[in-house]
């Protein structure tokens, strides 16, 4: 036999294969399940600030005395956020969501049974660990599951759903804590994702890119590529050609080699300046208007506005980004989160409950529209074998913003009041601006190079 006879295996370009093939619906369910695991992690990390105000008054703390434990929370999410990129890169991305939403799910309903503030700041650095893992590899799935053409709007729906979580959980906690209690709203609370967890165990799969990248696991991936409208030959070889040029040797530091050092740097103080203007409002927002001598009602309704402001924004800037690229957007969302909590400010709150309402929800929506597109500017910036790393490392530096935020936010607000408290985000937001002008690798308008 002539060995030009021979027949050699057909190697497929995966990258190529999903970003430049059809959005399939199994794709699209994927994607769904990966969101829903956002829903959950939005919704369980921001239970604390619905609670804090019943569990001062029933415990008869301060603001103060409670900070340590809203820290340890966002500790152990800074922490599940460094470590989930490495074990999402290494062992995959389904064990990471799987774990993470498990992880957070027991931990938040065992908060139920908690005597006193350390043993809930014990356990909410262990949900942290779980939050935190969660918002990485999600992300990650999706951007991996998504065709180019489509994949800002997909992360940034993806992301949109932390804060869609939650305005989830003050629906939640206006309904539960009256009858229930903080105990209730914590048990009830917790077991929503462990039964999410067992979904996911039996419905979502692993990330085509990364299976790509194991040659024991090519029999899998074939099988998946047909459930997505791809059909494989049989013999089929795997490869991800784009990105294997791009970092032949991946690892924590080629987030730092090849150009990227600039970027890196930049990335990770935005999301550290994002994250103390987000936390802040997430952690001590009812806690600032009630102190301002508002109703709880209204004091819950301000965080609610902020979230679904937050829903909006993140969707719009999407499709700007699609449209203009993410520079101008993210830009002008910036400083229009900065100009919406000076205007904020600069208002009596008392004799103007319903524009402040508003005005929180505008800021909001500007500020969490920065914080959402900003994960698909990361998915962008890294390629295959670091995005799940340099996602997550983004965000651990991120977290150290949102640690800061659990005692500035009591500093700033038992010092400063409601003034003092907008002038901090104000600030923080404009420090975003700064870096995200630095950053020179954004993504590019559709159809352009």
């Amino acid at each position: 036999m002539n060995d030009h006879n021979l027949k050699l295996p057909v190697t497929v370009d995966v990258g190529r294969t999903l970003d430049d093939g059809p959005f399939t619906g199994f794709q699209r369910l994927v994607v769904c399940l990966a969101a829903l695991a956002i829903v959950m992690d939005g919704f369980d990390g921001q239970l604390i600030g619905f609670a804090i105000p019943s569990l001062i008054k029933e415990w008869g703390i301060t603001r103060n005395a409670f900070a340590p434990a809203v820290a340890a929370g966002l500790v152990g999410v800074g922490i599940g956020s460094a470590f989930a990129g490495l074990f999402a890169d290494r062992f995959g991305r389904r064990w990471a969501i799987i774990g993470s939403v498990l992880i957070f799910g027991v931990a938040t309903s065992s908060i139920a049974f908690s005597p006193d503030v350390l043993t809930i700041a014990i356990l909410r650095f262990f949900a942290g660990l779980g939050i935190g893992g969660a918002l990485p590899s999600s992300t990650t799935m999706t951007a991996e599951f998504t065709p180019a053409r489509r994949r800002t709007l997909a992360v940034t729906a993806t992301i949109v759903c932390v804060p869609l979580g939650g305005m989830l959980a003050g629906l939640f906690a206006s309904a539960v804590i009256p009858h229930y209690g903080w105990r209730g709203l914590f048990l009830l609370g917790g077991t929503l994702p462990i039964a999410f967890a067992v979904v996911l165990f039996f419905a979502i799969p692993e990330s085509p890119r990364y299976l790509a990248r194991h040659a024991e696991r090519w029999i899998g991936l074939r099988s998946l590529l047909r459930r997505m409208s791809r059909p494989i030959e049989k013999d089929a070889a795997f490869a991800d050609a784009k990105e294997q040029k791009a970092i032949p040797r991946p690892g924590f530091r080629a987030l730092f080699s090849g150009g990227q050092a600039r970027d890196t740097i930049a990335i990770w103080i935005a999301f550290f300046m994002n994250l103390i203007a987000v936390y802040s409002a997430f952690s001590w927002l009812p806690t600032m208007l009630a102190g301002e001598g508002l109703s709880p009602a209204v004091a819950g309704s301000g965080l609610t506005a902020y979230n679904l402001g937050g829903v909006f924004g993140a969707l719009l800037c999407a499709l700007a980004i699609g449209r203009f690229g993410s520079r101008r957007p993210l830009l002008f969302c910036c400083i229009a989160a900065s100009a919406s909590a000076l205007f904020v400010r600069g208002l009596d709150v008392s004799a103007h409950t319903t524009l402040l309402v508003f005005g929180i929800g505008l800021h909001g929506l500007f500020v969490n529209a920065v914080q959402s597109t900003m994960y698909a500017l990361c998915a962008y910036v890294y390629p295959t074998e670091v995005r799940a790393t340099g996602t997550a490392s983004a965000l651990a530096f991120g977290r150290l913003g949102a640690i800061l935020s659990a005692f500035a936010g009591a500093f700033v607000i038992t010092r400063g009041g409601a003034s003092a408290y907008l002038g901090m985000l104000a600030g923080a937001m404009l420090m975003v601006f700064i870096c995200l002008m630095i950053v020179r690798n954004h993504i590019p308008r559709i159809g352009r190079a």
